[in-house]
C-alpha cells in the first residue's frame, strides 16, 4: 500500500490480520512494509514477507542480519529481502549517515550480511564499526540464504544483482522524477528491455543463470485496480508483455482510504487478473 494519507484504522491489529489474509487468500504471493512483516508472518502460511525497499546504509547491518534470520524462521523461510542504496539526501542526513558514502556503506552491508549468516564468529572491520568474533542465532531457514532483491535503475545496481543478488526491482521513473531521484530515466518498455539486455549481459558475464534471477517491475496497464474504469483484460495483457520481457513480478497497489475498500480490491484483482493467470 502506497497511498499517503492512508485511513488510520490499517494501524489496528485487527485490520492487519483481516487484510494480510486477505490478500493471501487473493492469490498476492508478496507483502510490504518491513516493521509489520513479522506479525503478517504469524496469521498467514504462503504468502512472502518482502520489503520494498530496506535501504541498507541506513541500519547496521549486524542489526539488520539479526531481525532478518529472526523473520525468516519465524515465518518457516518466507522472507524476501528488497533493498536498494537510497537517494534521499533528507534521509540520510535525518540518520547521521553520510550520503556519499552510500554506495561503499551499502556494498559492506551485502558483505556482513552474507558472512554473518553463513560463520559463527565472523570477524569483519567497516568503515565505521570493528566486529570481532560475532555469531548470530538463529541462521535463516532459507539456504544459502534468503534471497536479496536489489532495487534502483543504475548500471551499479544491474551490476550488483548480476554479481550477488536474486532479484532486480528497477521503478518506473519519468525525466522530473529521475532528476530528484538521481536515477536513469525508464519511462518505456523500451527503455526496461533496454536495461534488462544489460542485465543478461553482466550476469553471463558473472557464469550465472539467468532463470535464477527474478525482474519485478509495475504493470499500469488497464489503470489502478482501485478504478472503477479499471480493465483486468488489459492488466492480463500487460502482465503478459511484461512476461515477455523476462519479469516474473509484479507490483500492484491497493487504495489507502479505508481497509474494506482495500480487501474487495484485492479480492477483486485476485478473481479477475490473479485467477486467470494461474488457470
Amino acid at each position: 500500500m502506497i497511498a499517503h494519507p492512508a485511513d488510520a484504522a490499517f494501524l489496528e491489529k485487527r485490520n492487519v490480520i483481516r487484510f494480510a489474509q486477505a490478500v493471501e487468500a487473493a492469490g498476492f504471493d508478496a507483502l510490504d512494509p518491513f516493521a509489520a512483516l513479522a506479525f503478517c508472518a504469524a496469521v498467514t502460511d504462503r504468502i512472502r514477507l518482502m520489503p520494498n525497499i530496506i535501504v541498507l546504509p541506513y541500519r547496521n547491518p549486524f542489526l539488520l542480519a539479526k531481525a532478518i534470520a529472526t523473520l525468516d524462521v519465524l515465518s518457516e523461510g518466507r522472507f524476501t529481502l528488497g533493498t536498494a542504496a537510497g537517494y534521499l539526501r533528507s534521509e540520510y542526513s535525518a540518520l547521521g549517515v553520510d550520503f556519499e558514502e552510500r554506495n561503499d556503506l551499502f556494498d559492506e552491508a551485502i558483505e556482513v550480511l552474507l558472512g554473518v549468516w553463513s560463520t559463527d564468529e565472523y570477524t569483519y572491520e567497516g568503515r565505521h564499526f570493528r566486529a570481532h568474533g560475532v555469531t548470530a542465532n538463529p541462521k535463516p531457514v532459507q539456504a544459502p540464504h534468503p534471497p536479496i532483491w536489489i532495487g534502483g535503475n543504475s548500471r551499479l545496481a544491474r551490476r550488483r544483482v548480476a554479481r550477488i543478488a536474486q532479484g532486480w526491482m528497477p521503478f518506473p521513473a519519468a525525466k522530473i522524477m529521475a532528476r530528484t531521484t538521481r536515477t536513469p530515466v525508464l519511462e518505456t518498455r523500451e527503455h526496461l528491455a533496454g536495461y534488462l539486455d544489460e542485465l543478461w549481459q553482466y550476469v553471463d558475464e558473472a557464469g550465472r543463470d539467468r532463470a535464477s534471477i527474478d525482474v519485478h517491475f509495475h504493470n499500469d496497464e488497464g489503470g489502478s485496480p482501485a478504478s472503477p474504469d479499471f480493465s483486468p483484460d488489459a492488466q492480463l495483457e500487460g502482465i503478459e508483455g511484461l512476461r515477455a520481457l523476462g519479469v516474473t513480478w509484479c507490483g500492484v497497489g491497493t487504495p489507502g482510504d479505508s481497509v474494506d475498500h482495500a480487501i474487495e480490491v484485492a479480492q477483486r484483482f485476485g478473481e479477475e487478473v490473479i485467477a486467470p493467470l494461474r488457470g
